[in-house]
């Protein structure tokens, strides 16, 4: 198997592939390089960070996963962690060095010929500074806190180095007292040692943004700085009576994969409200530094108690997630993906309400090419419903304004019964969460915590109506992504609305499982994690491998963002071995190893990263002609697969069939934004062949949608009367 952390350091150097390719617009490559940042900084916080922890626990051994070829050796892999961590840093720093060169040798100057200037401080000419100079004095200074760091923090009896936050842009500065006969007399307190030069550390507020947009100049050219350069240029005058000798910019990035006492079942939101706080100053991981002060960078490094390896200096602005702001600057739409409106599913009237849609066929919405607004339509039209008696959902990210979560309360409010599973262990969106939760509760909705020791993961809504004959009927939504109505418009996802009824009677059972307290029944038609998805996926692989022959071999084809199951790739090597042609479209993570003679030779593993995040989950098993399905908002991971409560879930209905194995399929036919894995983990880009038409996914499915779009127009047009009358 290979590796996990590096596998996923691999798929940002796919990533950052679309930055350094030119045939995208500039300020899109801009946003691919902030997104490499973003999701290092991530990375950091939480797989190095473990690793970090096993360190100090004194854990030596390396992660070990057993098996065998079809020669009976055995095959295992797993680093101890200080070799894996060594092996991390030499990528990351690779990477990295890649993406600033990309930026300062290519994207910066190339805006710049295009008028959007970003300029460094040694770029200031006269009249900059002069501007920049009232500025900081105005608008900046008054907001600047000075902190001094103790000469002997991070020693056992030392001072502690002040509270520098996560994530947080900071100036630092080395003071020294003034030379002899220069007029400045420092107080006899300030000096700590004789000749000690002092490190102060002014934290930039982030409430200032990341640019400063200077006044316009003759040439139209719009120019901006970064506020961090301005704080390090102007920041001298925050010492008088100090010189500074050297200066330099920083951010720390801090563990945060702590977990939450789950014993605490009285005051667990209050438990997750400390996780959020305490993120704060939680173990530091890695300090990142721009490139022009080594004894900064030591001294930095020993106050927080890092090796110089966990030191990563930045040939270029010390942080580039928030660049994603100049990717999103008004004015400079050429530079951009020409902006492409979803399509819309259905036409609402009063003579075609979301029922009636939904009784006449099961639809699949495919993200972000059609509109997440069914989503929306299906959950007002419900809390203003005089016919629904009760909406139940699962809530893991939400937008900030989130029209979900007001449907939802409006519901509520309504008189509906609402019941909402909150998921506060989402990473990152812990403090959002707890305030969507808060806003359901006064509402009078129905707040379940998630699950203890689980995360909440499925993605579902059920929708109880009493219709017009007097029967209560179940309307369902199951995705495989979340209820985001801001990351629908970027994240590929598939989902499903039935009146199945087994369905829709597995998901009342879901819901009764995830509120209550009684045990999970199985499923009839759903999969359950941690239940019975992991038992069921292994099942059905091996089932494919006893019913393949050489004269009808089996097919299993998947789509996932991450593959590091043992269970399952062992799996997957057993039915390739037994001759199942296994196609595999991973967009991160792949621990397994394809094309191993004896263990793997069947296996074909691509990834595609483009304009959109790929996001669907999709399991196609061939079955022996018997073809069977599935979406599910679960990869296969342990942590999905064991500690999650997921859905794995057939998709209804003919039609809405024929559709996901098509979008499936064509992920194996990208010969544009595809890369191929081989077994030696290198990842190639997938190439036509002299005979083959470039073809795009996602080109694809957005001119298949409009193709659809097409269809349902004229079939509209179709079904109107064209009523002759004698013109007057």
């Amino acid at each position: 198997m290979f590796e996990r952390e590096l596998s996923w350091l691999e798929f940002n150097a796919r990533v950052l592939e679309e930055a350094l390719d030119r045939t995208n617009p500039l300020l899109e490559r801009l946003r691919f390089l902030s997104i490499v940042s973003s999701n290092f900084d991530e990375f950091f916080m939480v797989r190095v960070a473990s690793i970090k922890a096993r360190m100090r626990s004194g854990d030596t051994a390396g992660d070990v996963v057993a098996g065998e070829t079809s020669a009976g050796a055995s095959y295992a892999n797993g680093l101890a962690p200080e070799e894996l961590l060594s092996a991390v840093t030499r990528r990351v720093r690779d990477i990295t060095a890649r993406q600033y060169g990309c930026l300062v040798h290519d994207l910066l100057p190339a805006l710049a010929a295009e008028g959007l200037r970003v300029i460094r401080p040694d770029a200031y000419d006269v009249r900059t500074t002069r501007w920049l100079d009232d500025w900081f004095t105005n608008q900046v200074e008054p907001t600047l806190t000075p902190l001094a760091v103790p000469v002997d923090a991070g020693s056992p009896s030392g001072g502690e180095f002040p509270s520098t936050g996560n994530l947080r842009i900071h100036a630092a500065f080395m003071l020294a007292d003034p030379e002899p006969g220069t007029g400045a007399v420092p107080e006899a307190d300030a000096v700590p040692e004789a000749d000690e030069p002092v490190l102060a550390v002014v934290p930039v507020p982030p409430s200032l943004g990341r640019f400063v947009r200077l006044p316009p100049t003759d040439d139209g050219v719009a120019t901006l700085a970064l506020v961090d350069d301005v704080v390090l240029t102007f920041g001298d005058r925050l010492f008088p009576g100090k010189t500074v000798t050297e200066r330099t910019l920083f951010k720390v990035t801090r563990d945060s994969d702590a977990g939450v006492d789950e014993d605490r079942d009285d005051d667990f939101v209050a438990a997750m409200e400390e996780i959020v706080l305490n993120r704060q100053n939680s173990w530091p991981v890695r300090i990142s530094i721009a490139a022009d002060s080594e004894s900064i960078e030591a001294r930095l490094a020993a106050a927080l108690g890092l090796a110089m390896d966990d030191v990563y200096p930045m040939p270029g602005p010390v942080d580039l997630r928030s660049f994603m702001e100049l990717a999103d600057l008004r004015g400079f739409d050429r530079l951009r993906f020409p902006v492409r409106e979803p399509a819309t599913v259905w036409t609402l009237s009063e003579d075609n309400t979301v029922w009636d849609e939904l009784r006449r066929h099961d639809l699949v919405v495919h993200q972000p090419y059609e509109s997440f607004r069914p989503v929306i339509e299906f959950l007002d039209a419900a809390s203003r419903d005089p016919g629904v008696l009760a909406i139940k959902m699962t809530l893991y990210r939400t937008s900030g304004d989130s029209p979900v979560i007001k449907a939802l309360a409006r519901a509520a409010a309504n008189g509906k019964q609402v019941t909402a599973v909150v998921e506060l262990k989402a990473r990152f969106d812990e403090q959002r969460n707890i305030a969507w939760a808060s806003r359901l509760e006064q509402a009078g909705a129905i707040v379940v915590y998630g699950a203890a020791r689980l995360k909440v993961h499925a993605k579902a809504a059920l929708v109880v109506r009493r219709e017009e004959d007097g029967l209560v009927r179940r309307y369902v939504h199951l995705s495989t992504g979340n209820y985001n109505d801001r990351t629908a418009r970027l994240y590929g996802d598939l989902s499903v609305f039935t009146t199945n009824p087994g369905i829709c009677a597995d998901v009342g059972a879901f819901f009764n499982a995830v509120t209550g307290i009684g045990s999970v029944a199985e499923l009839p038609t759903l999969s359950m994690a941690p239940f019975d998805l992991k038992r069921r996926i292994v099942a059905m692989i091996d089932r494919e491998a006893d019913r393949s022959s050489a004269e009808t071999p089996g097919l299993i084809a998947a789509k996932m963002n991450s593959l590091c199951d043992p269970d399952v790739i062992a799996a997957l090597y057993r039915a390739s071995r037994a001759g199942v042609r296994v196609m595999l479209n991973v967009r991160g993570v792949c621990q397994l190893v394809p094309g191993v003679r004896g263990l793997s030779d069947n296996v074909r593993v691509v990834s595609v990263v483009g304009r959109y995040l790929e996001h669907a989950r999709i399991f196609y098993f061939r079955n022996g002609g018997a073809e069977e399905l599935y979406l599910s908002s679960a990869d296969w991971m342990p942590r999905n697969l064991e500690r999650r409560i997921e859905l794995m879930f057939p998709v209804p209905g003919a039609e809405a069939r024929e559709r996901v194995y098509d979008i499936l399929m064509a992920y194996f036919l990208d010969n544009v934004k595809a890369r191929a894995l081989g077994p030696t983990g290198t990842w190639k880009r997938v190439r036509p062949g002299e005979a083959e038409e470039p073809l795009s996914a996602q080109e694809y499915f957005r001119e298949e949608v409009e193709r659809r779009s097409e269809r349902r127009s004229a079939a509209g047009e179709d079904r109107d009367l064209k009523v002759r009358r004698r013109s007057s």
